[in-house]
């Protein structure tokens, strides 16, 4: 058993290292993290500090990527916005998909009425825009960074449910999963030992996938007014105080804008990579299309 992981990992290794979109996601993942980890380091000034006497500078050798309507400096903003939407994406996929998972094992290993309660409570999540039903429950808690968090994880636990739901009604009809019945094993140590190693791979995929998800949402927060409140930087804000200055200063929206963009379409990549190498006959179907 152990030898056919081993063997099954190194073919995904394999599949995973000839995608070069893939790597190319990876590698700006990894650049997101570092600067993420170093922006002290980075940042060329102050991310909060105005200085009236710079306001709205254009792209200079001190100000690459110019200043705000208060005169702090845009690069800096982006560079320490890149925690605060990255910290929203992991924490809340994190959340959401330890929700989803439990409640999908429950749901696809137990059957019956628990199946049935949790299904029909993810269909009535589902039955709401994602978007208008964050922006509602942001607009009921307030804004900050704990409520876009909350109100992001609630909407976003449904769809890994959905995913670990699916994975273990297939897994648990496997040879091995009857053979630990029969000899008696708990249904915990079935679960946990058998059936949730063979199931979880695809919440993997889902939840890379879910973090630009996440960061999106979490960025339409900010620019609507009910994300992290100033002076903490943060992309979707940023976007919305550029808004107002968009022909004079366009930088102040272009910057945060290409950020926004580059991680998502980063992390979309690297999960399209993923789900490609756990299963390249899905890779093969697109390609015949």
């Amino acid at each position: 058993m152990k030898q056919k992981s081993n063997s099954r990992f190194i073919s995904f290794v394999a599949q995973f290292k000839q995608n070069r979109a893939a790597l190319a996601g990876a590698i700006i993942v990894l650049l997101l993290v570092f600067v993420v980890i170093f922006a002290p380091q980075l940042s060329p000034h102050d991310p909060v500090k105005a200085c009236l006497d710079e306001r709205l500078t254009a792209p200079c050798m001190e100000y690459p990527f110019g200043t705000d309507y208060l005169g702090r400096c845009v690069l800096s903003r982006v560079l320490y916005g890149s925690r605060v939407s990255l910290s929203v994406g992991l924490i809340v996929v994190g959340i959401a998909a330890t929700i989803g998972v439990v409640l999908g094992i429950i749901s696809g290993y137990c059957g019956g009425v628990p199946d049935e309660i949790i299904m029909r409570l993810v269909d009535a999540m589902l039955a709401f825009p994602s978007l208008f039903l964050a922006l509602a429950i942001a607009g009921i808690l307030g804004a900050g960074f704990f409520n876009v968090i909350l109100a992001i994880t609630v909407v976003e636990w449904t769809r890994y449910a959905r995913v670990m739901r699916g994975s273990i009604l297939s897994v648990k009809e496997n040879y091995y999963v009857e053979a630990a019945k029969s000899l008696g094993a708990s249904d915990f140590y079935i679960v946990t030992r058998h059936i949730v190693p063979n199931a979880i791979t695809p919440i993997i995929v889902v939840a890379t996938l879910g973090i630009a998800t996440v960061i999106l949402a979490a960025a339409s927060l900010g620019f609507l007014g009910f994300g992290v409140q100033p002076p903490t930087p943060e992309w979707g804000m940023m976007l919305n105080d550029g808004r107002l200055f968009m022909r004079r200063a366009p930088w102040l929206m272009i910057f945060p804008g290409l950020a926004i963009m580059i991680t998502i379409l980063a992390f979309n990549l690297l999960g399209d990579g993923l789900r490609d190498a756990w299963d390249p006959r899905l890779r093969e179907k697109r390609i015949e299309r």
